[in-house]
């Protein structure tokens, strides 16, 4: 769900905000794990309090920030913002709410994920024209794993965990059959490409994903606000599109060869490959810290195979 205030909203905008954040994220992630390993986890009750006019950004971790007095923009991470006092620019949270008081003020925009965004006022102090976008799904879970990054890397092993990964291998079973119908030449393709050249495949797709990357960064610090914004929405899509092509065409892959050698040849099938293929992809995606290495394995797989689509058949014969 996205909620707007504003009468037209600045998609390039919020790409380079959604991008600014998931980096930030990224970084606070993975260098907590090394602090969550020597200390105790922080207590959600936990609250950094801002009382002096500060003329930078904060940023928190785990932890609830009262704003009492004047910051220029505030992100937080598995923890509530309550503003009391002056926010000029944005204010951020993923895994927590937004909460502005009576005569509190928010000059930039209001970005929630997983939380809420809740004020005093009919009408609460805003500059015009301003955003708030609000994604109020999984909040509890959210702001677990944001205050305790390990489970991004082991997660448990719950009743709800298993329903989802049972819908999401049935999701990819569909996904992957009607691709496989609409354009199963270029399914056949990829599969060949990545049987015949695993590793020219993988490599490809690596060097993409690092430059594709190193780019968005640079993006951020060096360019322009728009220009960095059409960088950061172009590479989410690229992505994304990569992405779904190279899974459907692993799925397949993988479910041939193990429908190949693990199963009769009377009850071979091409349904039956793509729901094996989407279930074993499902699983290592589900696996405690293997499913990393698999996110980043299939981006770089998807990439490669995007890459050679169309080259000449001369890199078979390397």
């Amino acid at each position: 769900m996205v909620y707007s205030d504003a009468i037209r909203i600045n998609y390039l905008d919020f790409g380079l905000k959604f991008w600014q954040i998931v980096l930030a994220f990224l970084f606070i992630s993975l260098s907590s794990i090394v602090i969550y390993t020597q200390t105790a986890s922080p207590t959600p009750n936990d609250k950094i309090v801002i009382d002096e006019i500060q003329d930078g950004q904060v940023f928190s971790f785990g932890k609830t920030v009262v704003i009492k007095k004047e910051v220029k923009e505030v992100l937080v991470f598995g923890g509530d913002i309550i503003v009391e006092g002056k926010v000029e620019g944005d204010v951020a949270t993923i895994g927590g709410s937004i909460i502005q008081k009576e005569n509190a003020f928010i000059g930039g925009d209001v970005i929630v994920i997983g939380g809420k965004y809740q004020h005093d006022r009919t009408e609460p102090l805003r500059n015009e024209g301003k955003e708030t976008i609000m994604y109020a799904v999984y909040e509890e879970e959210l702001r677990n794993m944001t205050q305790d990054p390990t489970q991004l890397f082991s997660p448990q092993f719950t009743w709800s965990f298993i329903v989802w990964r049972l819908l999401s291998t049935l999701f990819w079973f569909i996904v992957a059959l009607a691709i496989v119908t609409i354009a199963p030449g270029a399914i056949s393709r990829a599969t060949a490409r990545f049987q015949l050249s695993t590793a020219k495949v993988v490599g490809l797709g690596l060097a993409c994903f690092i430059f594709i990357t190193i780019g968005v960064v640079l993006g951020f610090s060096f360019l322009p606000t728009n220009i960095s914004g059409i960088i950061g929405v172009m590479a989410t899509f690229i992505m994304f599109l990569a992405y779904v092509f190279g899974r459907v065409a692993l799925q397949v892959s993988a479910g041939k060869w193990l429908q190949k050698h693990l199963l009769p040849e009377k009850i071979h099938s091409e349904s039956l490959s793509i729901f094996i293929g989407s279930l074993i992809l499902t699983i290592l995606l589900s696996l405690p810290y293997i499913w990393t290495l698999t996110v980043f394995l299939l981006f770089s797989t998807s990439l490669g195979l995007v890459l050679t689509a169309r080259s000449s058949t001369n890199w078979q014969k390397v």
